[in-house]
Parts: C-alpha cells; sequence; structure tokens
C-alpha cells in the first residue's frame, strides 16, 4: 500500500495517504479481513506466516479518488468516534450520531502487577477518558510486557503454532497522557469478551483492520465505564462491575 500512495501522491492535489486509497477501495478492507488466520482455518486452510500472503495481487484496479471524494473523505474521517465501554466489552466506530461498526474486546485486568517493560508495579485496568489516536506502529513487534521479551511466534487457540500478523497497532493518549494503552489485535479471539490484557483493548484480526481503515491519526477515542446501558431492543441492562468501582465501601 505503501508503494501505491508514493507512487500516485504526487499526481494528487492532496496529500494521498493509505486511508483515502482503502476507503475509497473498501473492497482492500474486505480482502484483508480474510487473511485473519481463523477465517482462512474455517476455509481449511492453515497459514503459518500470514506475511508472505499476497492480499492485492498484480493486476487488481484501484480507484484513486479526485480532489472532492478526498475532501468528503477528510469530513467522514473529521466525524469518526473510536467508543469503547470497558464493561460491556464493546468497541464502536460511529460518524457523528451513526453507528457504522461494533466489535467485541478484551480490556486489562482489574489487577496490580509488575512488569518489566516499564520497570515497575502498574494498574492493569484500562484507563477511561477522552483522547485521541496518535500513532500507528505498522511494522509490529510482539513484546511480553511481563518479562519485555520479543517473540515472534505464537499457539494459537487451536493449539497450532504460527509467525505473528503484521496488522497495525494504534496508539491512542487519554486525557493528554499516553498510558501504552493499545487497540490491537489478539492471536487468541478465545479471550476476547473477558478481563484479560495488560490493559490495551484488543480485537479480532479482521475487525483490527476495518478499524485501522476508520480510524487516521487524531481520530478521537473515547473510553468510558457505563454500567447501565441500552441493548438493541430497547430494554435497559446493568453490566457486571468488573473493575469494582460501585462496591459500597
Amino acid at each position: 500500500m505503501d508503494s501505491i500512495v508514493s507512487k500516485y501522491d504526487s499526481l494528487t492535489s492532496y496529500e494521498l495517504t493509505e486511508h483515502h486509497l482503502v476507503r475509497a477501495n473498501p473492497w482492500i478492507i474486505n480482502t484483508l479481513q480474510n487473511t485473519d488466520y481463523y477465517k482462512m482455518m474455517e476455509r481449511d486452510s492453515f497459514v503459518y506466516n500470514q506475511k508472505k500472503m499476497i492480499a492485492l495481487p498484480k493486476g487488481n484496479l484501484i480507484l484513486i479518488p479526485d480532489s472532492i471524494q478526498a475532501k468528503n473523505l477528510l469530513k467522514a474521517f473529521q466525524k469518526i468516534i473510536i467508543d469503547i465501554n470497558i464493561p460491556e466489552f464493546k468497541l464502536r466506530i460511529s460518524e457523528d450520531t451513526i453507528q457504522l461498526s461494533e466489535f467485541l474486546v478484551r480490556v486489562g485486568r482489574n489487577e496490580k502487577k509488575y512488569l518489566e517493560m516499564s520497570g515497575r508495579v502498574q494498574d492493569l485496568k484500562t484507563k477511561t477518558g477522552e483522547g485521541y489516536i496518535v500513532n500507528h506502529a505498522c511494522n509490529t513487534r510482539y513484546i511480553n510486557p511481563t518479562n519485555n521479551h520479543e517473540y515472534f511466534v505464537t499457539k494459537r487457540d487451536d493449539d497450532k503454532v504460527t509467525k505473528l500478523p503484521q496488522i497495525p497497532f494504534i496508539e491512542t493518549e487519554i486525557n493528554g497522557l499516553r498510558h501504552g494503552q493499545l487497540i490491537h489485535p489478539t492471536i487468541n479471539p478465545i479471550s476476547l469478551g473477558k478481563v484479560y490484557s495488560n490493559g490495551c483493548i484488543a480485537i479480532r484480526e479482521a475487525d483490527a483492520w476495518v478499524i485501522y481503515y476508520y480510524a487516521p491519526m487524531n481520530t478521537k477515542v473515547k473510553i468510558r465505564y457505563d454500567l447501565n446501558i441500552v441493548d438493541a431492543d430497547g430494554k435497559t441492562l446493568v453490566l457486571k462491575d468488573i473493575y469494582g468501582y460501585n462496591k459500597k465501601s
């Protein structure tokens, strides 16, 4: 994707980005979603190294948005909000008041633990607040924060061992602070809907591609802890207080 941007950026009257390209060619997201390890396994296709997969074969036609289309895309990007409700284990993408997508996530554990990566005891709960996306880590490295060791292979939920995928991680800044609280894909989706991580918000591989391409730099992010919600049928639900914030002292 970077090579296409580099090739055609000089021919456009605006600064062409991969987000422009992919949003103007939504089939690309569908193609990338289908590289998800578990989607491939559903098609009886085991992939040891996803990095060797050719997602966009030579000969595919890609639309380069004109200046009007680019302007409309920019307006749409500026209206995007990433909304995460921790006890609901849900991440939603909205454009203004219109919800576009909803994904199941996992969140940080309700405990404190020493992490070698930071060199101190950390509260692993996912932190609430409002902020922005401040970085995309495209050349991802997988590091165990407990011992600060980098790893290159992983055991999947089906007990098969594979190399790690190269899907962008999204870094957030919440309430003006960068906690290292990332939005990133998990290689073990069995953990979704659970209090499981070291504070990050994890989603399926396929979902990570959607979020990445709908959320360029400076996209607004809201992380909340709302126990009282209204479901799709209009019923009021009270969620489990997973962090014990509402316990009486």
